[in-house]
Parts: structure tokens; sequence; C-alpha cells
């Protein structure tokens, strides 16, 4: 029998993921994006173990590694003293406990190097200037529906069109977008610009009272990614981002730290984004129809899953669908694997709010047991192990 026809609703980090190890494993794919081309904010991304294992799954590791910062490590600093706790070690640390590196990557690099390899495998796999706004389930298959009157057929659906998936709106019905109520302040600055002090393959996160930030190097230490967040925002509504200026940016991080402001200053733009989420679903799949990516678990970003948890989601997706003949069991057993994993995730990044804005750390002294206590090596383990040792290739699906 032929392998099931695969549509792909989203040409983002999901939605090429997938087409590659379904493309890999012989099946037909069909990616549609609604942009008229595929782009991808320009920020960074950290990688960890488990998320480059998938990436050697899909046979683009060594591609992506060559473009980035492999991270010796990570530290705390206090968000205005500068104090340094050393977090964990990372690179050849990480690849002798967890089996590959942690890396810090430059988000257009990721999709570059995913789209390449659709290509390869599929010139013609992905329509751009396609906008998804209706799914239909018609015996056997699915149906989707363009923007322009267009309409693809096929035999499955996977919906990686994002937090305003609107494939999850059509499976499950409208659901709000939900605001946490911090926003997230982004800068991308040349790394020349920037004292020699900088140059580290480190990730530094500042923790204080009511906000955190963290800043590492990317695109082969071209640049610094610099991300803070901030408590007790207010935000109208959508969108979800919006342009601001240095002098801003400034004046939100007043009191932190010198070399906060140092890299900040240097930053040519800035850009603020509001931390949204989506509320649990019961299941992802439905009939011939799943999610994948932020489309089924957008996540705040304090434990850096995100986009890792949707490259785990892929292979594994894919690995399902080759191994029931059924499609219909296939999705049920990929939702019935990643769902569970992907809300402890997200539960965890939501608890580490706490860990990164606490009260606790408003002061020096209180700060000092507070981070002694929270970021001790059994405590890291506990909360990092189970998702760095993950591996895609031999979870039991």
């Amino acid at each position: 029998m032929s392998k099931p026809k695969v549509l792909i609703a989203g040409g983002g980090i999901g939605g090429l993921s997938a087409a590659i190890a379904l493309l890999k494993r012989g099946f037909d794919v069909q990616v549609f994006e609604q942009a008229s081309e595929l782009r991808e904010f320009g920020a960074g991304i950290q990688i960890s173990p488990n998320g480059n294992c998938a990436l050697a799954s899909l046979g683009v590791f060594e591609a992506l590694h060559r473009l980035a910062n492999p991270s010796e490590a990570k530290e705390i600093r206090l968000w205005n003293t500068g104090k340094t706790w050393p977090l964990f070690d990372l690179g050849a640390a990480a690849v002798r406990k967890y089996g590959f590196p942690y890396m810090t990557v430059f988000r257009p690099d990721l999709l570059g190097v995913l789209a390449d390899e659709v290509r390869r495998l599929k010139p013609d796999a992905v329509q751009v200037s396609a906008r998804c706004v209706g799914v239909e389930q018609v015996g056997n298959g699915v149906r989707l529906q363009m923007e322009d009157g267009r309409t693809f057929t096929g035999d499955l659906l996977v919906g990686a069109d994002g937090v305003r998936s609107k494939v999850r709106a059509a499976l499950f019905g409208e659901d709000p977008i939900l605001f946490s109520g911090m926003v997230a302040w982004r800068a991308l600055i040349p790394m020349d610009r920037l004292p020699e002090r900088f140059r580290r393959s480190v990730a530094v996160n500042w923790v204080g009272p009511g906000g955190h930030l963290v800043h590492y190097p990317i695109h082969n230490g071209a640049y610094m990614n610099w991300v803070g967040t901030l408590e007790g925002s207010q935000w109208a509504g959508p969108p979800w981002n919006a342009q601001t200026n240095v002098e801003e940016a400034q004046k939100a991080f007043a009191g932190w730290h010198e070399d906060i402001h140092t890299m900040l200053a240097q930053a040519p733009s800035v850009t603020k984004w509001a931390l949204c989420g989506r509320p649990f679903l019961d299941s992802w799949t439905k009939g011939r129809a799943t999610l994948l990516g932020d489309a089924c678990h957008p996540t705040l970003p304090f434990l850096a899953q995100g986009a890792v948890h949707t490259l785990e989601d892929a292979v594994i997706l894919a690995r399902c669908l080759e191994s029931h003949a059924d499609p219909q069991v296939a999705l049920q057993r990929y939702d019935a694997l990643r769902r569970p994993r992907a809300y402890r995730m997200m539960r965890g990044a939501t608890e580490n709010t706490q860990r990164f804005h606490n009260p606790a750390l408003a002061a020096a002294d209180t700060a000092d047991e507070f981070i002694s206590r929270e970021w001790q090596s059994d405590a890291i383990s506990e909360r990092y192990d189970w998702l760095f040792t993950y591996n895609v290739d031999t979870v039991d699906v």
C-alpha cells in the first residue's frame, strides 16, 4: 500500500522539520506557508542536547553545528551586583552526559538548514503565499481551504501553523490567546560593537525581582542575542509585538547592572513581544488531523524548550506514522506520547518564573541563599535531566 499524503499547514521550524522526517520515510508531503517566503524572526534560540538529537535524526545537525555557537557553560548573575554563579557545564560535558552538545543558534540559520533539506528531498514541497483559512475532514481524507480560494486534499493534515493556528481552531473551536502579564524586550547586537569580555561562548541568565534577562552569542559569534523579560506589563491585544527603541528599554531596565546597559546601548533596534499562551487541550488529534509545535504547546521561554519540543514532535510523529498501518492509530499514538511530555515542560517553564523573578533576589543576602538552594546541582538535575536525556530515535512508538 502507498503511504499517506500528508498536508502540513505552516512552513516554520515545526512544519519543515515534520516535512523532513516524513519525506525521509517515504511519505509524500506538501507544506503550505502563508508568508511570501520562508523566513524567521532574526533572533536567537537555545538548542539543548535533546533538540540536537532530533536534528541529527533529521540529518541536519552537522550543517547547523557549523553555523552555531557550541556553548561552553551556563551561568547565573544577579541583576544589580552582577555576582555570578556557575549553572552547568555544556559542550564536551554535555556530550559525555547526554550524547549531544548544547548550542545557541540564529533562528534564520535553523530555518535555512531545514528549508535546504526539504528542497533537497522534494524541490517543490513548499508552497508560499498559501494562507490556510479552513479545514474539512471528508471520507478518508482532509481538505485544506486557502484564503485565495484554492483547495488541497490529502490523507492527513498536520497543523504546524503557530500560536494563532487556524487548524487548531478548525479542529477544536476558538479559544483565547492568554497574555501572561510579561513582556520580552529583544535585541540583536553585532558582537564587534561590544567589549572583548562579552565574547564568551556562555549563556548568561540574569535574575532579579520581577524580571530576568538572558544573552548569548549566535551565528558563529557574529551577534549577541539579548532578551529581557519583565512582569507587571500591560498589553492591549494583537498584534502581540511592537517596535520600540533603546531609550525605552534602558528605562525599563533601570537599576540593572551596567553590563546589561553596555550591551543594550549598542543595539541597532529593539522590539517588544507580549508573552502569550493558549489553554491546554485534552487532545491534539481529531480524525486524520493533528497539531504540532506552538499550535498545541506554546510555552513561556523559561526552559528554552519551545522549538526543541517542536523538533521532537516532528520526529515522533513521523516514526508513529511509519510504525502503524492505520494512520489514525498513528496520530493517536503520537498524541499520547507527546502531549504529556510537552505539558510537563510547559508547567516547568511556568514554575521557573518564580526562580527567575523571585522577590528574594532583591537583596544580595537573600539572593545568595535563594540561588544556592534553587540552583544547586541536585535541583538542576531534577529540572533538566528528564528533558535532555530524551532520545527521539529510541522512544517506543
